[in-house]
């Protein structure tokens, strides 16, 4: 009986280790089918093309308008405006702003990871982040790939933990950017545009849905459902109430800035402004900033449309105070670039 008994407790642990080989053998052929290269779909680069045709020829409707009413050409009506800028005090308060956004951006990531992942520095993480704002030239949620590759490469944790969590981030950032903008809608609603008084329709449907994400994470509604067993989706099965909390709380130092400094640098480009004027523009005005178009059109776009009594001086505003920030974070990434590439193929 005794014998039998071995016999079958040995085929069973057989049987085991080969299904866990198979298993493993099919997670691994899975990966393989996941990360095969895919044929690019165009038409998402087809609809922001368009979008960016689009605000160009706005641009340049409103400018030429504007520029007619002065009895001007375009060239020379905005040669006026951009040599009424006061440059130098600009050019300092964007550089000091830029390093300030830096370190915040660092200090949210370096959280970030240490919650869900790895107890990483913070030191360790500013050549990552700093490197990842090249490529952020092109587009924000490709530098964030790029980190999580970064990460794979130099601390060994999988890819898809890093993307988990820059996927977390960028679910925080849209939830944070809504926050502020539902604050400045309270405190700014008289004075909006129209548009905005869809602001309180919008934050409680945000509110209810991050309710409810947060429910389904936790498993209180849907509980047998497997979506949110996917990998991907680690931090989130992971994120308490607090993590969205801290994250809103780490990052609002850099919106809070932004304001104070778009506020002065509207006035360098002899536009009145106020800081509750603008507390609820700028989130709109990043959302904007975020979509992939050339030069940040839509971002520039939406301060013609937000101020358009000044058409010529948003314009201007627009286009250097994005572009110069993009620019001079990739700057900052140059710097660490070579301890970033010691580091990624030491």
């Amino acid at each position: 009986m005794s014998e039998k008994t071995e016999a079958d407790t040995q085929d069973t642990e057989a049987n085991e280790t080969g299904n866990t080989e198979t298993a493993a053998a099919e997670t691994e052929g899975t990966e393989a089918k996941v990360q095969a290269p895919k044929k690019q779909n165009p038409i998402g680069r087809v609809i922001f093309l368009a979008i960016t045709a689009a605000c160009f020829a706005y641009l340049y409707y409103r400018l030429n308008g504007a520029a007619a009413r002065e009895s001007l050409p375009l060239t020379e009506y905005m040669s006026q405006v951009f040599a009424n800028v006061a440059w130098v005090p600009w050019l300092g308060l964007m550089i000091g702003y830029s390093l300030f956004y830096f370190l915040v951006d660092t200090l949210v990531v370096t959280r970030a990871l240490n919650w869900f992942l790895a107890d990483i520095k913070y030191k360790d993480i500013l050549p990552i982040r700093a490197s990842a704002y090249i490529i952020s030239i092109f587009n924000e949620q490709i530098g964030k790939g790029a980190m999580a590759y970064y990460l794979n490469k130099r601390d060994q944790i999988p890819g898809w933990e890093v993307g988990s969590v820059m996927l977390f981030i960028m679910f925080c950032e849209i939830f944070y950017l809504l926050i502020w903008a539902s604050i400045g809608f309270v405190f700014g609603g008289a004075d909006l545009p129209e548009a905005f008084q869809l602001m309180p329709v919008i934050s409680v449907c945000a509110a209810i849905f991050l309710v409810l994400w947060l429910l389904y994470f936790n498993g209180t509604i849907l509980p047998n459902n497997s979506f949110r067993e996917k990998r991907i989706l680690h931090a989130f099965r992971l994120a308490k109430p607090w993590h969205y909390i801290s994250f809103f709380l780490l990052r609002s130092p850099a919106l809070l800035a932004a304001v104070i400094v778009y506020t002065t640098a509207l006035n360098l480009f002899g536009v009145e402004a106020s800081f509750l004027n603008l507390l609820p523009f700028l989130p709109v005005i990043f959302f904007a900033a975020a979509v992939p178009t050339p030069m940040r059109a839509a971002a520039i776009t939406f301060w013609v449309i937000l101020f358009p009594e000044n058409e010529g001086q948003m314009a201007a505003f627009g286009f250097v105070q994005h572009n110069f920030f993009i620019l001079f974070n990739a700057a900052i990434g140059l710097v660490f670039w070579r301890r970033a590439q010691r580091e990624l193929f030491a």
